[in-house]
This record gives C-alpha cells, sequence and structure tokens, in this order.
C-alpha cells in the first residue's frame, strides 16, 4: 500500500495497517496528497518511525483493548461480508438498498423484514 511520509501526521490517518487513511484507503494515487490535514497532536521522532498502535485494540476516541470489544474478530469479519452497511444489500433476501435510501443508522429491509440488530 503506497503510504506517502506524511500520512503518519494527517488527521484522517487510520493507524491501523489495513488503511491509510478514510479518504485514501489504499494510500494517495500520486505523490501529493490534495487531502492532507495536519494533525497537530502526530508527533515523529524519525521520518521512518509510525506512530504506535497495537494490533491488539481499537480506537475510537481512546484505546480500546481487544479483550473489551463487543465482537470477536469472526463476527467482524461477518459484519463486513454481509452486513448492508457494507454489501449495499439486504443478508436475509438480497434486497438492494438504492443510493437515496441508505439509513445512516438502522438498515431493516423494508422488502423481508429483517432487522439490523449489530448495534
Amino acid at each position: 500500500m503506497p503510504k506517502l511520509p506524511e500520512c503518519d501526521q494527517c488527521q484522517l490517518y487510520s493507524l491501523t495497517p489495513h488503511l491509510v487513511c478514510a479518504i485514501h484507503p489504499s494510500g494517495p494515487a500520486t505523490d501529493e496528497c490534495w487531502d492532507f490535514a495536519p494533525n497537530a497532536a502526530a508527533t515523529i521522532t524519525t521520518e521512518d518511525e509510525e506512530l504506535w498502535f497495537p494490533g491488539t485494540a481499537s480506537y475510537i476516541e481512546e484505546l480500546i483493548p481487544e479483550s473489551h470489544s463487543r465482537l470477536t474478530q469472526e463476527e467482524q469479519l461477518e459484519l463486513l461480508e454481509t452486513h448492508p452497511l457494507f454489501t449495499g444489500r439486504c443478508p436475509q433476501c438480497g434486497y438492494t438498498f438504492s443510493e437515496g435510501e441508505m439509513p445512516a443508522v438502522h438498515w431493516d429491509c423494508p422488502c423481508c423484514g429483517w432487522v439490523d440488530e449489530s448495534i
């Protein structure tokens, strides 16, 4: 994944080895990123050193150890493969949500009645 040296110092940086940022998940396509937003809290001592991020935790406004995570890794992977937020389709009947009806929170299916209980 191509990542620029300044990615580690950007507000959009994901702090995960799997994604660079929300705007450019695989890294910027060019040698310069037009979406770079300096993060004053990110301090790097050398050019090659990345911000520390433990592989067994997640970060949502604070560091959450994996042992306190609500879902197991298998459950998380299943959500990624089946949840309408990621697939755009109902996991039960295959109903396709159009872009205009994509909800922000509850992904209940209007066709078969499937109810999103992942929250």
